[in-house]
């Protein structure tokens, strides 16, 4: 399970390290893709197949939308010697990623976002949102 969160730069190459409690769960190679609410997401290849075979269980006209989004932007990358990733400019540019980024865990996947847009991202969030979803889920 992918939890916590870390504050990280990228570099002037568009490289950043990434935490290694995350390498250790995500594997010596991992997909980073568009996300939702301008971040990335991260997944480890065998999350990967699992959303890839659901997605291919829709009916095409739910499904091509959703495989465009997530498969057309995905890039697959290797952390070097020293744990950073090299993201490409195209993903970089969605997520409006600069130098100062966090790498939060969410569970099956990681999520990479500009510090500005989680910190905003998480003031928005009230307790009561999260009293509300945690009541759905019946806690």
């Amino acid at each position: 399970m992918l939890i916590g969160e870390y504050e990280h730069t990228l570099d002037v190459k568009g490289r950043m390290n990434f935490p290694a409690k995350f390498r250790e769960d995500l594997g010596l190679h991992f997909i980073v893709t568009k996300g939702l609410d301008g971040c990335l997401f991260v997944y480890s290849f065998e999350e990967w197949k699992n959303l890839e075979d659901k997605i291919k269980s829709l009916p095409m006209s739910k499904a091509r939308n959703l495989q465009r989004f997530l498969f057309a932007g995905a890039a697959e990358v290797e952390p070097d010697k020293q744990g950073r990733i090299l993201l490409p400019q195209n993903l970089r540019e969605y997520a409006g990623l600069e130098k100062e980024v966090m790498v939060i865990g969410a569970s099956s996947r990681a999520e990479i976002w500009d510090k500005a847009r989680w910190n905003s991202s998480c003031e928005e969030l009230t307790s009561d949102m999260i009293a509300e979803a945690m009541e759905e889920l019946g806690f």
